[in-house]
C-alpha cells in the first residue's frame, strides 16, 4: 500500500498516511478537525535506473556465454595439423 503524505492548510499538521490507491483522499484533520486536510505532492522513495534487471542480468545471461566458448572448441585444425599439437591437446 502507499504511504501518502497529508497537510493541513489551517493548523499546518503534518502526517503520513497508508492507504490504497482506490481510498478517498482524507479531507478532515486528525489535530483541529476542520475539512482542509489535503494530499501533499511528494517524490517517490525509490527510483528505477538502467536498462532493467532482466535486460541485463537473466535475459539469455547463461547462454550467450556458452554459446561463445563452442565455436573455439570447434575451430577446424590448422593446415598440416595432425592433431598432435597444442591446439587439440586438452
Amino acid at each position: 500500500m502507499p504511504i501518502y503524505e497529508y497537510r493541513c492548510d489551517s493548523c499546518g499538521f503534518q502526517k503520513e498516511h497508508m492507504q490504497k490507491m482506490s481510498d478517498a483522499p482524507l479531507s478532515v484533520c486528525p489535530a483541529c478537525s476542520k475539512d482542509s486536510y489535503t494530499k501533499m505532492v511528494s517524490a517517490a522513495g525509490f527510483q528505477l535506473k538502467g536498462t532493467g534487471w532482466y535486460a541485463t542480468d537473466f535475459k539469455g545471461g547463461g547462454a550467450a556465454a556458452s554459446s561463445a566458448s563452442k565455436p573455439a572448441e570447434s575451430a577446424p585444425a590448422a593446415a598440416g595439423c595432425a592433431g598432435g599439437c597444442a591446439c587439440h591437446s586438452g
